[in-house]
């Protein structure tokens, strides 16, 4: 039976680093515009065969990590939570940037630096987790969406 197991952790083992390695995470950073909350800001690649999805993000540097967008309602930008993760078809790339999908980093330990780094680890469930250290660029000119 623990030969049984012990083969069956084997053969997950490659999967589980396959999908890992699949994943890239480019042009990323974080920038904050008060001192108990911040967003956190890349491009996600999936060079795998099968669709990966972002279900959660976790960081040292805040109370909780959020996965967010932005909706228009009655012609009013709202920022909501979103349900279900963020999809990263296979051979695609998805941009998390200003006004669209990001993450948000709320009830900051201290407030966020220009140049500092902070560190994330992205859940992809299957996939496999990604850790990443991005800048903080807190310049009005800094980032995505522009």
């Amino acid at each position: 039976m623990r030969l049984a197991a012990c083969a069956a952790l084997a053969l997950l083992l490659p999967v589980a680093a396959h999908a890992e390695a699949s994943l890239t995470l480019t042009d990323g950073f974080v920038r904050s515009s008060n001192p108990k909350s911040g967003a956190a800001f890349m491009v996600i690649g999936n060079e795998g065969d099968s669709e990966c999805r972002l279900t959660a993000v976790l960081s040292e540097a805040a109370e909780r990590a959020e996965l967010h967008t932005h909706l228009e309602e009655d012609g009013v930008m709202k920022m909501v939570g979103i349900d279900g993760g963020i999809a990263i078809p296979a051979g695609q790339t998805h941009r998390l940037e200003r006004g669209g999908d990001h993450v948000m980093l709320l009830g900051l330990h201290q407030p966020l630096a220009e140049g500092q780094t902070v560190p994330l680890s992205l859940d992809f469930g299957d996939c496999g987790m990604v850790e990443a250290e991005l800048p903080v660029q807190n310049r009005n000119d800094a980032g995505h969406g522009h």
